[in-house]
Parts: C-alpha cells; structure tokens; sequence
C-alpha cells in the first residue's frame, strides 16, 4: 500500500472468515470509501453525474430546465452509454484456481475481488456484467444496470465449480462473440497456462476496442515455493504427481516461475493491457485502489 494513503488494509484473514460473500463485497468498499474521505490524497474524483454543460449547439430538447431554473446554469441530461461505464468481469474458475496453501484458495479471492470491484460500480450506476470460464465460458450474465443484477452476479459468483482445465484463449473468444459492445474487460485468472495460448485472443479484444486489463491471482506459495517439508504434489489440472523436495527445487522453481511471469509481462505489454499482481495474502482494499490508481477507468476515477 502507498505510505501515503496511511491507512490499514483489510486483514485478509478477518475478512474471508465472513462465509457470506455479499457482506465481504459490502465490508471492503464502505471501508473504501470511509478511507478515501480521510485520505490526503489529491485528485481522486469518483464522481459519476448524469448531467453535463451545455455547450453551442447541443439540442435543447435535453436541456434540464428544472435545473436551469433553480441553479440559473444550463445542463444537459446525458445518456446511459454516454454517462456509464460498461465493464465484463471474466474470473477463472479452473482447477489451478483452486490451490491454496493457507485457508484462502485462489478462487475463493478472485470471486470476492471480482462480487468487490461489481458493487464498486454498480454503486455508480455502472453497468457490469459477469463470464466464468475454465475449458470454456460456462456462465455467462450480460452486462446491466438494474435492480437485482448484483444479486444476479452473486449466485453466479457463488456456484461450485467443476474445475476443468484452463482453456483462457476459447473462454475470452466466447465471451468476446456475446459482448459487442466496447466496454472494459476485467480479466481475473492464475495466468499459468502458456502465453502464446491466450496473446493473439487478447490482443483481437484490444483491437475491437476493448480497454482489457488482467489481475493476476497467485498464492504466496506459488511466489516463493515456501511449501515446508518434502512430500508428493499433485497437478491439479492434469493429474500428474510427483515427489518434491522444496528446498532442493525452489532454486530451478524461482527461474522457471519468473521465466514464466516475464514471458506474461512481455505478451501483456506488446498487447497494451495493464497488469496487477495480487497474491491471496493481500488485502483486497489495496488490490481495489491499485487498480483505480494504475489507470483511469473511463477518465473517471485517477489519482
């Protein structure tokens, strides 16, 4: 976390202990939001209107004369795609998603980052929608803005999964084919398949114009290969097992995870999409204004 917010983050631990997924959402942004109006920092605007200036030319029909009235200023209604955001949470739900070393699996965190950052927005009025993918997207919830979508959002997010092999490229084609419209993709996933599998899929999204950005979500295990002592591990995408000393293999493990990690950074960059690291042990509410802080959503929302 930046020292220069100075505020606390929300331990992990304490929040996951909270069984009821809703709660979890509502707990991490109202502390959001209770941070950011002590925080010194300047310039964080998470203002969403539904109006703007008028400017010469614009059609009067759309002129808000009540405001006019009472303000002696002329605005103009703007309307739902001028004024929303539009965002397609994809979240992995593969079996390599469900490794966890300590009480909170890599699935469990990407559902609560991902039902998180929703009622971040549909507090704003934005419009989210929801894909949850392993071999192939097999849960789909288009985007919207209406009464009842967070709930919608929530049992999606609340099903158990098979945990099929990680199939990223196909999961990001369907869900490309079922969303037309320009809108941010939100995609939250291990990345631990091969780039060259997924790279060309993410870089049509960005072509069609598409803002795509990617949380990777890694156990601090999987950082640092910290697994104890010596024992028989299993694959849990194909099966395989296979004996392992930790401390005789973290060496070769380091290179080979930051070969990998560096061939993500690589594919990610050449793509344009913005990338955030956020292992299980980290509080969410800092994984949230990371991704505020990293980039303006819409122009909206910087630091």
């Amino acid at each position: 976390m930046p020292s220069s917010t100075k505020t606390a983050g929300i331990d992990p631990t304490a929040l996951f202990a909270i069984r009821d997924l809703e709660l979890r959402a509502r707990v991490v942004v109202e502390g959001l939001w209770s941070g950011l109006h002590r925080s010194p920092l300047e310039g964080f605007s998470v203002e969403f209107t539904e109006y703007r200036q008028y400017s010469l030319g614009d059609d009067l029909r759309y002129l808000d004369w009540k405001v006019l009235a009472r303000t002696d200023k002329e605005f103009i209604k703007k309307f739902e795609d001028e004024t929303n955001l539009r965002c397609l949470l994809l979240v992995d739900t593969s079996r390599s998603m469900q490794f966890a070393s300590g009480d909170i699996s890599k699935s469990e965190y990407a559902k609560t980052l991902a039902a998180t950052f929703s009622y971040f927005l549909l507090q704003q009025r934005d419009v989210v929608g929801l894909g949850l993918f392993d071999s192939e997207l097999h849960e789909y919830l288009p985007a919207r803005w209406r009464p009842g979508q967070f709930r919608r959002l929530l049992a999606l997010l609340s099903k158990e999964s098979d945990g099929k092999n990680t199939n990223l490229s196909k999961g990001l084609d369907q869900a490309a084919n079922l969303n037309s419209k320009r809108c941010l993709i939100l995609i939250i996933s291990d990345f631990l398949s091969p780039p060259e599998e997924w790279e060309t899929t993410l870089g049509q999204l960005v072509a069609a114009g598409h803002d795509v950005r990617a949380i990777q979500i890694l156990d601090s295990a999987e950082l640092d290969l910290d697994f104890g002592k010596a024992s028989q591990w299993e694959d849990l995408e194909t099966g395989n097992r296979l004996y392992i000393d930790p401390k005789e293999a973290q060496s070769a493990y380091k290179q080979s995870f930051a070969a990998h990690q560096e061939k993500i950074r690589n594919a990610l960059e050449r793509r344009g999409i913005r990338h955030l690291i956020a292992p299980t042990n980290k509080p969410l509410d800092y994984v949230l204004i990371d991704l505020l802080k990293r980039q303006p959503i819409n122009g909206r929302v910087a630091v």
